[in-house]
């Protein structure tokens, strides 16, 4: 399999900067690029869960550690190295820290964006940034339909806030500064990503392979609430195909996508730790009425038509194939100390080659 012939093989020899590269969409996208051949410039805090995906995977590439809250450690990767495209992707990501930890949440993914644009904008080499923000950037009205990319932005919650508010800030940069420097940018939001190398806190996957492994029993608190559960490959299979139209000079693709699983992947929290069983039997489970006092969402989904019919993107695998997937790279590496992380994106490469998606062939 030829990777660097992906996307049309626009990504060969590009100089990509990836900020939040020790992260667990993070060290997946950096993965995918060294397959393709790029030249990979990682920028992140480091490591912040015990066990690390992308210190599994020991990829080879310039791993700077800093702060996107800190303008000067920006500066410094973005001098010394150039990058012709940013995906930024490093932010404080999880719902319930952003209630015990607002400021932190809000400084970080709303002035910590702001510098990545800055810096992006004053470096001649950068010629296209693709900020990764969230489903939960829109106003969640808990409707039964998908939000498209023109519904208002919101966010009950600190991160959800927060999310919202870095859109605002991407298009403000975009309509003041990057449209007139010849600059292409654009935001892109996605569901609840799941596959393997994922160990945060208080995520539903990462709490029930942990649980799994140790032989104990995950405490469900909401089990009727519904996601948009997809593989992580999808979801960045859209980031690198947005990212290719824009290096091809697209201009009037400088907006927000959504990229979202179809219809059938949005399934129950309940319905999803059950058919895990299947794939892992030591996965158990018991329900608990969740005593927080925080709120989050029953009910969210995207619409990805603007995705289909102008990028010619669709999801790959469907749930039971992303939950497959997911689960037994959690199994492999607790039983067999088994890193599927390659072997996966190759069945995912092979799987948009047979429904002859336009990014691979």
């Amino acid at each position: 399999m030829e990777m660097t012939k992906l996307f049309g093989g626009i990504y060969k020899d590009k100089t990509v900067l990836v900020t939040g590269d020790t992260g667990f969409k993070g060290s997946w996208l950096v993965h995918w690029l060294l397959k393709m051949e790029a030249k990979v410039i990682g920028f992140s805090l480091g490591n912040i869960t015990e066990t690390n995906h992308h210190e599994l995977l020991n990829d080879s590439y310039d791993a700077i550690k800093g702060d996107i809250n800190s303008l000067s450690d920006l500066e410094k990767v973005f001098q010394t190295y150039q990058p012709e495209i940013v995906f930024h992707l490093a932010a404080q990501s999880l719902v319930r820290f952003s209630y015990e930890n607002p400021l932190e949440t809000l400084h970080t993914n709303i002035l910590g964006t702001a510098n990545v644009f800055e810096m992006s904008r004053k470096t001649p080499s950068v010629r296209v940034v693709v900020n990764v923000t969230s489903d939960k950037c829109y106003e969640n009205k808990e409707w039964i339909w998908g939000y498209r990319e023109n519904d208002p932005m919101g966010g009950h919650d600190p991160y959800s806030a927060s999310k919202g508010c870095a859109e605002l800030v991407t298009e403000s940069y975009k309509k003041s500064f990057f449209n007139s420097e010849n600059k292409l940018l654009a935001s892109v939001r996605a569901g609840n990503v799941i596959g393997g190398g994922d160990w945060a806190q208080d995520r539903l996957v990462p709490d029930m392979v942990r649980a799994a492994s140790l032989d104990e029993t995950v405490v469900i608190r909401n089990p009727l609430a519904t996601r948009p559960w997809q593989h992580v490959l999808d979801p960045l299979s859209g980031y690198l195909t947005l990212g290719a139209y824009l290096l091809k000079g697209k201009k009037e693709y400088t907006e927000g996508w959504n990229f979202g699983p179809n219809l059938s992947n949005n399934v129950t929290v309940e319905t999803l730790i059950g058919q895990a069983k299947s794939f892992w039997d030591k996965i158990e489970y018991q329900l608990a009425a969740d005593s927080s006092q925080y709120h989050e969402a029953n009910l969210l989904m995207l619409d990805c038509s603007k995705a289909h019919k102008l990028l010619k993107w669709e999801p790959v695998w469907n749930f039971e194939k992303t939950l497959d997937k997911t689960i037994t790279w959690y199994k492999d590496f607790y039983q067999e100390n088994k890193l599927n992380t390659s072997s996966d994106l190759e069945d995912f490469v092979q799987s948009a080659i047979s429904k002859s998606l336009p990014w691979a062939i």
